[in-house]
């Protein structure tokens, strides 16, 4: 079992309850990363005692280097301290649960410090999955996914080392809030009733991208390279209970599911103890109290993001790099309240096909590639 943990995204919902997850199995933490949350840096650093610690927003950096200054913690601040905490040495796991594009670097430099990562960050594969995954390659490091579907994937994996008897990779998607909705009834959608999700307690990002089906087709993207797999091999079921992760049908047209209470601490345990198992506090499944298990086709004509994502995996190159750079403005715009919650799908949907068809070579044709869909989502928007 890995014993020394460095958590990027410490503050959030994932992050937190990595921390959890260590606490109960007696890890310990060298390196912490947030973006601005000084009060709960302050009492994580308390607890954990962590060597450095690395604050995105230069503000609240220096904030608390004030309110840990009795303590030896470094503190460092921006990309570069992010960077820094992720490719620690005395780390043996990077878990990275940052949220967004931000997250693509650190899992580099991880990566390049022979770090291996347990992934909760959708985007460093959905926009970079080409440089990322031959990174780890050639490094010899595992990305260890963290995302419960993903997760239920590898576990489904595990008895299974040829790919040959693979047949198809099935993810399950609670649906979000509006499940069963027309256009016609989400036109006037507010955020409040966006963020309120179902089954599972997540950031405001994850939520919203779980109410447009966006984190789906994120979910496709990172399957493709998390399994090295076809993207006709890839499919989507809505399972509104979030009972069954995942699953996993073989060549031989067996199905293996992975199936829990709907609580993440299962897939980050499972992600800092693999290949082994430890007893969780997750309470058991109960069968009997959970009773039917549903499933049915998703609505792409409806949730605009998972069409778009398939497509943009079918062109290749930056086209997934630019829907998801839209999504982040676009979810960024409709939480400020500038534009519709339908329109979140129309600009993804229009940012990626605006994208010219180009290969990824380097760190910065990704970047460049996601600020130019996030400034045709504001021309677009008109803000």
């Amino acid at each position: 079992m890995k014993q020394m943990l460095s958590i990027l995204g410490s503050t959030g919902s994932i992050g937190t309850q990595t921390l959890d997850v260590a606490r109960r199995l007696g890890m310990r933490v060298c390196a912490l990363a947030a973006n601005r949350n000084v009060a709960m840096l302050e009492n994580q650093i308390r607890e954990w005692k962590p060597q450095l610690v690395a604050v995105f927003d230069l503000d609240a950096a220096k904030k608390l280097r004030i309110a840990v200054a009795d303590t030896p913690v470094r503190v460092v601040q921006g990309m570069e301290g992010l960077c820094e905490a992720a490719s620690i040495a005395c780390a043996d796991v990077v878990c990275n649960s940052v949220v967004g594009m931000v997250g693509l670097r650190p899992t580099l430099a991880a990566i390049a410090a022979k770090k291996d990562v347990a992934l909760a960050n959708k985007e460093t594969l959905v926009a970079g999955g080409a440089l990322v995954m031959k990174a780890a390659r050639e490094a010899g490091v595992h990305i260890l996914p963290v995302d419960s579907e993903h997760s239920a994937i590898f576990q489904c994996l595990q008895g299974c080392p040829e790919k040959k008897a693979l047949g198809r990779l099935i993810l399950t998607a609670s649906g979000g809030p509006f499940f069963g909705k027309t256009r016609e009834e989400l036109v006037s959608v507010t955020p409040e009733q966006a963020l309120k999700h179902p089954n599972w307690n997540m950031g405001a990002k994850v939520t919203i991208d779980s109410a447009t089906l966006m984190n789906k087709g994120l979910e496709i993207t990172e399957a493709f390279w998390l399994f090295d797999v076809a993207p006709e091999q890839i499919d989507v079921v809505v399972h509104r209970e979030s009972i069954v992760h995942s699953m996993v049908e073989y060549a031989d047209h067996s199905v293996l599911a992975q199936l829990g209470v709907p609580d993440m601490r299962i897939p980050i345990q499972y992600a800092l103890t693999w290949p082994q198992r430890f007893p969780s506090p997750v309470e058991p499944l109960d069968f009997i109290k959970c009773g039917a298990l549903h499933f049915s086709q998703p609505d792409e004509e409806t949730f605009q993001c998972l069409r778009a994502c398939k497509r943009a995996l079918l062109r290749g190159g930056l086209a997934s790099t630019a829907a998801n750079g839209a999504n982040e403005e676009a979810v960024r715009l409709f939480l400020d309240r500038k534009i519709s919650f339908l329109q979140i799908g129309e600009l993804v949907m229009q940012a990626m096909e605006h994208q010219p068809d180009a290969e990824i070579a380097s760190v910065e044709d990704i970047l460049n590639a996601d600020q130019a869909a996030r400034a045709f989502v504001r021309q677009k928007a008109k803000v």
